[in-house]
């Protein structure tokens, strides 16, 4: 249980919450690890650095839910840990991992669609309600879920923007631009720092969330793919398949 214990305070210091608030109990950890799923600490000379949590999820047998993974920044810690749940899926045959990211923290992004080949798959309003989290407060909690296929090696990183891409939202002077278009390939801009937005400036991170949700939520509810994540700051999102 101590371990458990820090562990739930690991992450009520990296999200900011309350004293008593952190995102994950240690009973819950306990009771997860106990049923068989995946509970694992990360660790630099002794010292906790990062944990993350998993369940299977649909379809039982083949996927891996990943509920809460949060690391020291700047260490590698986070890979670390993610190639561990990929491993330890792996040996128990599961062919997908799934988990949830706020579309708008470009860091994430990066993470998820270049570092391990993920890709979003549906996109979820105001998926957890209120929260009133350091990172997560004054803003709607939407999320996008994300799906890593475990067979499949990670996409390289493209360098030049694909050719016909359009953009369907921009990033003019920090705030969000939405453009009509009918492209088969679009663009979707993100904000520097959507977290320091919230702190500095809760309007333009408000506008940012709405624009999000209507452009990149609306084609992945059309059946839209994303295909990468160009520059590290904008989305690639298809229409439709690639002409054979």
């Amino acid at each position: 249980m101590a371990d458990f214990e820090a562990v739930s305070l690991l992450y009520a210091d990296i999200w900011g919450s309350e004293p008593g608030q952190s995102p994950l109990s240690a009973e819950a950890m306990r009771a997860l690890s106990h049923a068989g799923n995946y509970v694992a600490g990360a660790y630099e000379d002794g010292r906790l650095v990062g944990a993350s949590v998993a369940f299977f999820g649909e379809p039982i047998g083949t996927s891996l839910h990943s509920h809460i993974t949060g690391a020291v920044m700047g260490r590698g810690v986070g890979l670390a840990l993610k190639t561990h749940q990929r491993q330890w899926a792996l040996a128990r045959r599961l062919a997908q991992i799934t988990w949830t990211y706020d579309p708008l923290i470009r860091r994430n992004a990066y993470f998820n669609l270049v570092k391990l080949g993920a890709r979003p798959e549906e996109y979820l309003t105001s998926f957890y309600g209120a929260m009133d989290d350091a990172i997560n407060g004054g803003d709607e909690s939407d999320r996008v879920l994300a799906a890593w296929d475990l067979t499949a090696p990670a996409p390289p990183e493209s360098a030049e923007p694909p050719v016909g891409a359009v953009h369907a939202l921009r990033d003019r002077g920090g705030r969000p631009e939405t453009v009509a278009t009918d492209a088969d390939t679009v663009l979707i801009d993100l904000p520097d720092d959507i977290e320091a937005l919230r702190r500095t400036d809760p309007g333009a991170a408000r506008a940012w969330r709405l624009a999000v949700r209507h452009t990149l939520g609306g084609l992945l509810a059309e059946g839209a793919r994303v295909t990468g994540f160009h520059e590290r700051r904008r989305y690639v999102v298809r229409r439709t398949p690639p002409r054979s």
